[in-house]
């Protein structure tokens, strides 16, 4: 079983007094900066002048500078950059200005683990990684409750990196819904796992095979799109509330049966094999090496993919249907 930690063993007195600098105010960094502060500690960001991101901070009381003002003097260094900008980030601007005995602290371990980043031994490298998005992170915290959050130590230079990571997740609310220890590989292994076979890639691609099968059969695209796409949100919201068990007590008997009975059908012995080769893709490294290339490349496959999907009839059906339903507050790219 997984050792968990709650407030009583995670005290915030290892970051009183000292001063946290967080690296870019998007989705985990605004929710982490003003959560922190909110906890008494002080609180220093790193943006880009003039993006929207800088604006927003300075929206939320704080003064943003640049990433070499932000870490001076700093005590932890919470790194929430998109992972493949991270590493020239780093190589530029973090490690330059990088102090014996500071601590790093990263949201998701990806380039530690796959040593994109390689750190000084002289300092801490840790991770705190919320299981929900920055939204609710803060809107959790500010409810008087918290998200769970996973702990990893990657180098404890200091002695004490394990009770400065504690720290930060209590500060951030973590501590009052649990902190589960884990590793940087274990996190990193299983999270680009999760989101390309089940929860991105796995899903996404279901919901457009089972779309299209019903088109290429003749029904419409709008009872396609409903019977696919729409309420998909409906059945995970009771996997969401209580595991597979609530999500088959909610539904039909006939839908029960039919899932039973045919779910395996779909997701078979061939899945599986193609989801172990996936997951050995991730361990080797095969997967990281790929992402960083079609980064520098300027992303062609990337972009390409993405439009081929952005503009399909999955797509296009849906941008026309959400416009009936002002109730879900629709959200177009």
């Amino acid at each position: 079983m997984a050792k968990i930690y709650y407030e009583q063993d995670a005290p915030i007195d290892a970051l009183k007094g000292k001063t946290v600098a967080v690296i870019g105010y998007g989705s985990q960094g605004h929710a982490h900066s003003q959560n922190l502060r909110d906890s008494g500690i002080t609180v220093k960001i790193a943006e880009l002048a003039g993006t929207d991101n800088f604006k927003l901070a300075q929206e939320h009381g704080f003064k943003p500078t640049d990433i070499k003002g932000a870490m001076d003097g700093a005590a932890l260094i919470v790194i929430t950059l998109p992972d493949e900008v991270q590493a020239k980030v780093y190589e530029t601007q973090i490690a330059p200005n990088l102090k014996a005995g500071q601590t790093i602290g990263f949201c998701h371990g990806f380039n530690i683990h796959f040593k994109y980043i390689v750190p000084p031994k002289d300092t801490n490298v840790v991770m705190i990684a919320p299981k929900g998005p920055g939204h609710l992170v803060r809107s959790e915290y500010e409810k008087g409750g918290g998200v769970p959050n996973i702990i990893a130590v990657y180098q404890d230079a200091s002695g004490n990196a394990k009770q400065i990571a504690l720290a930060w997740a209590n500060g951030i609310g973590g501590a009052r819904a649990g902190i589960i220890e884990t590793t940087f590989k274990e996190e990193t292994e299983t999270d680009l796992f999760g989101e390309q076979v089940v929860l991105c890639g796995g899903l996404a691609s279901l919901i457009k095979a089972g779309f299209e099968t019903l088109v290429n059969a003749g029904y419409q695209p709008e009872i396609a799109y409903f019977e696919c796409m729409h309420e998909v949100k409906l059945i995970v919201d009771l996997m969401y509330q209580g595991g597979l068990s609530y999500m088959r007590y909610s539904i039909s008997n006939t839908a029960e049966y039919g899932d039973l009975t045919r779910g395996p059908r779909i997701v078979n012995d061939q899945t599986k094999a193609e989801m172990k080769k996936i997951l050995d893709e991730i361990t080797s490294g095969q997967f990281a090496k790929e992402w960083v290339g079609e980064y520098k490349n300027g992303l062609p496959n990337f972009k390409a993919l993405y439009e081929k999907d952005y503009n399909c009839q999955l797509e296009t059906v849906g941008r026309s249907l959400r416009k009936m339903m002002k109730w879900i507050k629709a959200k177009e790219v």
